[in-house]
């Protein structure tokens, strides 16, 4: 299982967050100050922010203070435009809504770009009918294109819209297109480390004026809550509710997140302004 909470998904996640809402630029010091507060040190935000700059996810640009920093690349702004979509939005999908279809051929002497597409398709949430096919949600289109695109997989790949016809019933046969029990296992992690602090929160409201450090605590506590839940919409594409089983936690994660993001996101930002001020 992947590590939870590297530098480099936090801060990714801060400028997913927050940095949108700023100039758009950070300066590094500006980054250690704000990832210190979830335990991340100076060194870690440093080759992190190298890596990330590799990577071509951040850009040098200056801040409003006209210091020198960082900002989204206009890839990256794309990417975590799309993520909003899945990670903010609650969509009630219904099987009759259809499904999209990725169909992939590599020429042999590009085999390398096969692990490349089917890694890519199984990050935005595809399952696998067959060999070289692949499908999700008809409303994840956009995205899949927008993604393809970007890392310059089109001309290997064709999309389709469509419906399942058969032979096997559509609630048996997403079972052998996901690994429906490892994704369920996931949300099932994500309420076991953030339903107790969800809990810790409402226990405070009403409670009166918070101490100075709330704003501080409630920043931590949501962007390690989006850092985690930001994974999940990924993992679980978001299949129609009659197509999963009756015990699925999906809903209750999900119910989970939007609770914590309006608790906190807005001390949060309070937080993020005041470091930054």
């Amino acid at each position: 299982m992947a590590e939870l909470h590297t530098p480099r998904s936090l801060i990714v996640t801060l400028y997913g967050a927050y940095g949108r809402e700023t100039s758009g630029s950070l300066a590094v010091a500006e980054l250690i100050r704000l990832l210190a507060a979830v335990g991340v040190d100076a060194p870690s935000v440093r080759s992190s922010v190298s890596r990330l700059k590799r990577r071509g996810l951040l850009v040098a640009q200056p801040t409003a203070q006209g210091a020198a920093g960082y900002a989204l690349s206009a890839d990256a702004r794309q990417l975590l435009e799309d993520g909003d979509r899945r990670i903010y939005a609650h969509p009630s999908p219904r099987a009759a809504d259809g499904w999209v279809l990725a169909v992939f051929s590599v020429p042999e002497p590009e085999r390398s770009k096969r692990h490349v597409l089917r890694s890519r398709l199984a990050g935005l949430g595809f399952g696998t009918a067959a060999p070289g096919v692949w499908l999700a949600p008809a409303r994840l289109y956009d995205e899949t294109r927008h993604t393809l695109e970007r890392l310059q997989l089109a001309p290997y790949v064709e999309l389709f819209r469509g419906e399942h016809l058969g032979f096997a019933p559509t609630v048996e046969a997403v079972t052998r297109w996901w690994d429906l029990p490892a994704i369920a296992k996931q949300h099932e992690d994500f309420l076991d480390r953030h339903e107790p602090v969800l809990r810790h929160w409402q226990a405070r409201v009403g409670a009166g004026p918070g101490a100075p450090n709330d704003a501080e605590s409630a920043y931590r506590d949501y962007l390690l809550a989006l850092d985690s839940w930001r994974r999940l919409p990924y993992a679980d594409p978001g299949l129609p509710a009659e197509l999963l089983p009756r015990d699925w936690p999906g809903g209750r994660s999900a119910e989970v997140f939007g609770r914590l993001h309006g608790l906190l996101r807005e001390a949060g930002t309070a937080f993020v302004r005041g470091v930054l001020a």
